[in-house]
């Protein structure tokens, strides 16, 4: 004669029959675990971790300007790039860094830019202002 049994967990406790799924320390690794050691790891910036991620100026030498401008002129990052000396970026007038390569001999007012101190003193000497 069988008993029924009473209870909510009883005789095989909700693990159905026999097999490796009954047995204690049974655990069924989650389906997502899997998708989830698939897809690749987000590690840092790279090789470069230590690269700035700023926008570096452009460069434009002191030389290339001799030529490209006469006495009392006004350089400003838009009339460089009126003049094709340098492209825009993304749409944008980028940042511009004169250096002092070359000879400068010429009396201008150079406004908006960023100047290393060969720069600046070679302009000066010329007779010109920066900004």
């Amino acid at each position: 004669m069988t008993v029924a049994r009473g209870g909510k967990r009883g005789k095989t406790a909700g693990r159905g029959g026999k097999g490796q799924s009954a047995r204690a320390g049974n655990k069924k690794r989650p389906e997502w675990r899997d998708i989830i050691k698939k897809l690749p790891k987000l590690r840092g910036r790279g090789v470069n971790s230590n690269k700035s991620i700023a926008t570096k100026p452009t460069v434009v030498n002191l030389g290339l300007l001799q030529e490209f401008f006469s006495n009392g002129d006004t350089i400003t990052p838009a009339i460089l790039v009126q003049k094709k000396i340098i492209s825009t970026v993304s749409g944008k007038i980028p940042a511009i860094k004169i250096l002092g390569d070359g000879d400068f001999t010429k009396k201008v007012n150079i406004t908006g830019c960023k100047f290393s101190e060969s720069a600046k003193t070679k302009v000066e000497k010329a007779g010109g202002t920066v900004a």
